[in-house]
C-alpha cells in the first residue's frame, strides 16, 4: 500500500525503545533501533539519555538519519535512555509535539516516549491545569507525563506508575526514563506492542522485535498487558511488576495486517507468518481462478504467497507474481493540486509490468482498503495495461469506522465501508470481483479470541469508553475530579 498522509490506507502509529547497558553510551543502540523502528513513524524522532548526573535530549522533525549526526549522538551521554519515532495521531504536526517528551521537576526528571492514543485527554488536562500544570504542546504524551511527575512527588516509582495507569484510559506503550531508570509500561488491554529483549551488556524495550535483531540481541518476550519492567541500572536484568489485570486484551489486529515488519514478533507470533495464514484463508474465504496473482507492495506480498501458494494445493493453475512495482522515492510531501495530479500519483508510486499483466486474468491482494481512492485507481492501471480481468482480495475486514487508539485512518464519511455492501465497493472500484476476509478468519489466523482482539474499525464497537460509541465489553471509565468544582483529584 502506498506511504503517506495522502494515500488510501491507515498512516503509521510510532516506534519507542528504551535500553539500559553496562557504561556503554547508550545513544547509538537507541539511533539504531529507531532506524529499525522507522516504519512506525517518520515525522520526528527523538532520544534522551542520562549520566548518571543530568538528562541529555535531542529531538528534531524528520527521519531519522535527518534528525541525528555525529555531533548529536556524541553530545547523549550515559549508559541508558529512551528513544521515539513518531507519527501524528494525536497532537499537532511540529517540534513542540515530537518525543520523548522531557521534563524536570523536583523529583528528578522523566523522558517519555508514548505509542498509542487515550482517550480521556481532556479531562486529565483540565484537572492537571487546574492544579498548576502548565502544559507546552496540545498531545497526550504531555498529559501522561505530568500525571506521573505529581505522583512521583507523593509515592515511589511503583506506585507512582500504578496511580497514573489507574488514571489514564486508552491504548499506550511506554518507555521511560526517570533519571537513569528505565522502565516500559503497556497498557491493561495491551493494545500496542512492546517486547523485552537481552543484548550482550544490556537489555533493550522496543516496539517490536526487529529493533533488538538490529543490535544482535535475542527477544526475551512480549511485555504483558498492565505490566511495568523496570530495567536494572548497568544492563543487568529486569524486574516485573503487573499493576493491573484484566480479563481481556484488546491486541490491535491491524499491527499483523499491515504496520508491523514482516520480521518482527509480536505477541508469540512471527508477523510474516501470520501474513501467510491470512492469505491462505483469503483463498479458503474467497479464492477466484485466474491466471496470476499479484500482491500491491509492500505488506500485500506475504499474503499474496500464502494465498498463491493455498490456491496451487487446491490444484489451481495460478501464477505468483510481482507485477506491480512500488518507487520508493516517492513520499508523503508529493504535490497533488488537481485531481489529474492525484491520479498521476498512483502512477509515479505503483507502476504495472505489462509483460505479466496484458491479456490475463489477474487477482490484486491488498491488506486494506480504506477511502477507495488508491484501489479505483488500480484497477483501471491494470485495464490500462491489458488485464482481461482484475478480482481484488482484501486481507482484513471492511474498515467500517475510525480509529481511537493510535492510527491515522480517516473519519466515517472518508471510508467506503461504512454503511455500504461490498458489491457497492466493487462497483466503485470498478473491479470484476472484491472479496474481503472475515473477522473470525482474522482472529484464527492469530489464534486469538474475537474478545482478546480490538476491533473497532471494523466492527464499530470498541475495547474502551470513547465518547459516542459502542462498547464491546464492560469497560470502567476512570474517575476523574472535575476541575471546575476546585478539588483536584489525589
Amino acid at each position: 500500500m502506498p506511504d503517506g498522509r495522502h494515500s488510501d490506507g491507515p498512516t503509521e502509529k510510532c516506534g519507542v525503545v528504551g535500553v539500559s547497558l553496562d557504561g556503554r553510551d547508550a545513544a547509538r543502540p537507541l539511533y539504531y533501533a529507531l532506524y529499525a523502528l522507522q516504519h512506525r513513524g517518520q515525522e520526528s524522532a527523538g532520544i534522551v539519555t542520562h549520566d548518571g548526573f543530568q538528562q541529555h535530549s535531542h529531538v528534531d522533525m524528520g527521519l531519522v538519519g535527518d534528525a541525528f549526526d555525529e555531533g548529536d549522538l556524541d553530545s547523549l551521554k550515559g549508559p541508558t535512555g529512551v528513544g521515539h519515532v513518531r507519527y501524528p495521531t494525536a497532537g499537532s504536526v511540529n517540534s513542540c509535539c515530537a518525543q520523548p517528551f522531557s521534563v524536570s521537576f523536583k523529583s528528578g526528571s522523566l523522558g517519555l516516549s508514548h505509542n498509542g492514543n487515550l482517550v480521556n485527554t481532556a479531562e486529565l488536562r483540565d484537572e492537571l491545569a487546574a492544579s498548576g500544570h502548565a502544559f507546552t504542546s496540545d498531545g497526550d504524551t504531555e498529559v501522561i507525563a505530568h500525571d506521573l511527575a505529581r505522583n512521583l512527588l507523593e509515592a515511589d516509582l511503583i506506585r507512582a506508575v500504578k496511580r497514573t495507569m489507574d488514571r489514564i484510559h486508552g491504548s499506550y506503550s511506554l518507555t521511560i526514563a526517570h533519571d537513569d531508570t528505565v522502565l516500559g509500561v503497556r497498557d491493561p488491554q495491551g493494545n500496542r506492542p512492546l517486547c523485552i529483549g537481552e543484548l550482550d551488556d544490556g537489555y533493550i524495550l522496543a516496539s517490536e522485535s526487529a529493533a533488538i535483531d538490529v543490535l544482535d540481541g535475542e527477544l526475551v518476550r512480549d511485555v504483558r498487558p498492565g505490566e511495568l519492567v523496570v530495567l536494572e541500572e548497568d544492563g543487568a536484568g529486569f524486574d516485573s511488576y503487573q499493576l493491573v489485570e484484566q480479563e481481556n486484551t484488546a491486541h490491535c489486529f491491524f499491527e499483523h495486517v499491515y504496520f508491523a515488519r514482516p520480521d518482527s514478533r509480536i505477541d508469540g507470533s512471527l508477523v510474516y507468518d501470520v501474513r501467510r495464514e491470512l492469505g491462505r484463508k483469503i483463498w479458503e474465504e474467497s479464492g477466484v481462478e485466474s491466471d496470476v496473482v499479484l500482491p500491491v507492495p509492500d505488506s500485500g506480498r506475504a499474503f499474496a504467497s500464502g494465498y498463491a501458494e493455498a490456491a496451487q494445493n487446491d490444484g489451481a493453475d495460478v501464477e505468483f507474481a510481482e507485477g506491480l512495482m512500488k518507487n520508493r522515492y516517492v513520499g508523503r510531501t508529493f504535490i497533488m493540486p488537481t485531481q489529474d495530479a492525484r491520479e498521476r500519483a498512483v502512477r509515479l508510486k505503483l507502476n504495472p509490468i505489462r509483460d505479466v499483466v496484458e491479456g490475463r486474468t489477474v487477482t490484486v491482494i491488498d491488506d486494506s482498503i480504506v477511502r477507495g481512492t488508491t484501489s479505483t485507481q488500480l484497477v483501471k492501471l491494470l485495464k490500462d495495461v491489458g488485464a482481461e480481468a482484475v478480482h481484488m482480495r482484501i486481507g482484513a475486514p471492511p474498515i467500517v469506522a475510525p480509529c481511537y487508539m493510535g492510527i491515522d485512518m480517516a473519519s466515517r464519511d472518508e471510508l467506503i465501508a461504512a454503511g455500504r455492501e461490498t458489491e457497492a465497493i466493487r462497483e466503485d472500484v470498478d473491479a470484476d470481483s472484491l472479496a474481503y476476509l472475515s473477522v473470525d478468519a482474522v482472529a484464527d489466523a492469530l489464534d486469538e479470541s474475537r474478545a482478546d482482539l480490538c476491533l473497532g474499525c471494523v466492527t464499530g464497537e470498541y475495547p474502551y469508553d470513547i465518547e459516542g460509541e459502542s462498547t464491546d465489553r464492560d469497560i470502567v471509565r476512570p474517575d476523574i475530579e472535575d476541575p471546575h468544582a476546585g478539588v483536584a483529584d489525589d
